[in-house]
């Protein structure tokens, strides 16, 4: 199969899971932004597709799923939108550069943690911009909030999940990952 078609095959799969994982937490909201299940396969994307198909999916699968299911809310949306597309977007990035020069599971975990820095980031800018564009205001204490202390359970399932389901699909299915 060619490499595009490959690629196109696996982000639809990953915008696939990115709709359904969340219905298994969204019927208790908090435990849903606790675990932020839309997360995972987007970091996923970018590890096995690489950065544009992570940008990509990442980008689009909280506003459509906005739009299908009305939920996130279109304003929470945009803001993850920015930040999904960063976690695709740096995920393929960190891992293609840093694939060949160390080890598979140190090569994982530094992308991963540095996708994850990355997309916490744009978010944080991304929710600065919309609640100023409201008249809202967007504190630092509110960004380490949202970004880290109540998103511990996410980075742990994130750092937990990712690299072990990448090693499986590379030794399952012969994924070229970060292609």
């Amino acid at each position: 199969m060619k490499k595009t078609t490959k690629q196109l095959t696996y982000s639809a799969l990953f915008l696939a899971l990115a709709f359904i994982l969340p219905f298994f937490t969204g019927q208790i909201p908090a435990i849903g932004s606790m675990l932020s299940p839309m997360h995972l396969p987007v970091m996923l994307c970018g590890f096995v597709c690489g950065s544009p198909w992570g940008l990509a999916v990442g980008f689009i699968a909280p506003i459509l799923r906005s739009l299908l299911f009305t939920m996130p809310p279109m304003l929470t949306a945009i803001a993850m939108s920015f930040e999904l597309a960063a976690y695709g977007l740096f995920c393929g990035i960190f891992y293609g550069m840093l694939k060949h020069k160390l080890a598979k599971t140190p090569a994982l975990y530094l992308s991963l943690i540095g996708a994850m820095l990355c997309g916490r980031i744009v978010w944080g800018c991304a929710q600065f911009l919309l609640l100023a564009a409201k008249g809202d205001s967007f504190t630092f204490a509110a960004f380490m909030a949202g970004a880290f202390f109540n998103a511990v359970p996410a980075i742990v399932s994130q750092l937990i999940l990712v690299p072990a389901i990448v090693i499986l699909l590379e030794k399952v299915s012969k994924v070229d990952v970060s292609v």
